[in-house]
This record gives C-alpha cells, structure tokens and sequence, in this order.
C-alpha cells in the first residue's frame, strides 16, 4: 500500500471510530432515564454488535462509553469501570467470532458475551449504589439482552448492504 492510500484508509478509520463513538454518547445521553443506574436499557448497546465485525469498533465503542460515562451519576468510577467492561466484554466477542463467517452466530456470541459481563456493571452499582448485586445483575442483563437483540436484528439487516468488515 502507498502512502497515499495508507492515509486515506487512516483517515477513514478515523472517522469512523469519531462518528461510531458519537453515535454511541447521543444514544446515550438523550436517554439518560433508561441509561443508568440498576435497572437499564442502554440502547446505545446495540452498538457494540460491530465489534464481531472489525476491532476498529472496539475502540469507537470503548471511546463512547467513556464519554457518555461522563454523565453517569456515578462519576469517574463509572467511566473508568463501565469503559474497562465494554474494552473487555467487546474484545471476548471480537475473539470468539474472528473465525466465524455467520452473521446471525456472530451476532449471538455478542448477545450472550455482553449480557453474560454486566456482572462487572452489577459488581459497580453494588459498591456505587449499594443495591443487592444479583437483583442488579439479573435486571442489567436482561436490559443488555433487550437492547442487544434489537440491536442484532438492526445490524443483521445493515450488514445485508454494507459490508461491515472494511
């Protein structure tokens, strides 16, 4: 690759990871009720299906959590903790799913990882919050589950048209 084109494909990936993680803090944000606290439906999640599709989106996902933390009545601590679980939660999926060519067992490996890890999320709000954790936990996975399988159907249907993995 010239270094014409390795700038261009730079610049790209720049604007993508921006606009992906802006995407991610205004679905946030605008919906702050239902985006914090013990009992969630952070539809902004369904975001973090495009990590299956290329690591790029780790980061713009990663980075749009911290922002859209910064909000969190919880402060830093949610920033640092709620950004280091969906660095985590999404690098499992981009793992497990490298080698898979379906869409929908890829889609589902991101569904049942990222419900699985809201105990780090449960874990925060129990100490944060002071709430019974698997009460927490039970009600912050199946809010990620809702918005995850909303999300799977939405991203299913893009990907038909866009290739997600460029």
């Amino acid at each position: 690759m010239n270094s014409k084109s390795s700038q261009v494909s730079s610049a790209r990936n720049i604007a993508i990871t921006g606009v992906i993680a802006a995407l991610y803090v205004v679905a946030t944000v605008a919906l702050p009720f239902a985006s914090y606290g013990p009992v969630q439906l952070r539809f902004s999640e369904a975001f973090n299906h495009l990590a299956v599709f290329n690591k790029r989106y780790i980061l713009a996902i990663t980075v749009g959590v911290f922002i859209a933390n910064i909000w969190s009545p919880y402060g830093i601590v949610d920033m640092i903790v709620g950004t280091l679980q969906t660095f985590l939660m999404l690098s499992i999926s981009y793992i497990l799913a490298k080698r898979v060519k379906s869409v929908i067992t890829r889609l589902a490996i991101s569904t049942v990882v990222d419900s699985l890890m809201m105990w780090i999320i449960a874990a925060e709000l129990y100490y944060m919050a002071k709430v019974p954790f698997w009460a927490t936990y039970a009600w912050t996975a199946l809010g990620e589950f809702v918005a995850l399988i909303i999300g799977a159907i939405i991203v299913y249907i893009i990907s038909r048209t866009i290739n997600l993995e460029k």
